[in-house]
């Protein structure tokens, strides 16, 4: 009977310190865009794709041609992509301004397989990303 006694102050002190929080909910990070990529003999579809702003994108790049293709921007790139497959590619494109996007196989980007990616740039639409996911929030939007 002694224990309980002992508890029950322990317990009071215990539930006291998980107690809720009149703290702002932080703010969920930027929701992933995705950028569709198309490529075929000897061309990258889109040829430009303007971005608003700098942050984390992933490239879904299919392969609608007939041979392998594989897609590279800022020194990263995905596997080879086989005929009628596809491939993400996740970049941070940190810095505002031009990024050069090719494939790298066998002199195709010298054949005509090359794009542009403007970010921030004066002007830019951000008509070609689509969202993929959308932060939520249990806190009421008032």
């Amino acid at each position: 009977m002694k224990r309980i006694w002992l508890l029950i102050p322990l317990g009071l002190l215990l539930s006291a310190c998980g107690g809720g929080s009149n703290k702002a909910a932080t703010t969920a990070a930027p929701a992933l865009q995705t950028v569709q990529i198309s490529e075929k003999e000897f061309s990258i579809a889109p040829s430009t794709v303007s971005l608003t702003q700098t942050g984390t994108y992933s490239f879904k790049v299919t392969n609608n041609g007939q041979i392998t293709h594989a897609f590279e921007i800022n020194g990263q790139r995905t596997s080879d992509i086989p005929p009628g497959q596809s491939a993400t590619l996740t970049v941070n494109l940190s810095k505002k301004g031009m990024y050069d996007a090719y494939c790298p196989i066998d002199g195709h980007r010298s054949k005509g397989m090359d794009a542009k990616i403007a970010v921030a740039a004066p002007g830019a639409s951000q008509s070609t990303p689509t969202t993929t996911t959308t932060p939520t929030s249990s806190s009421p939007g008032y």
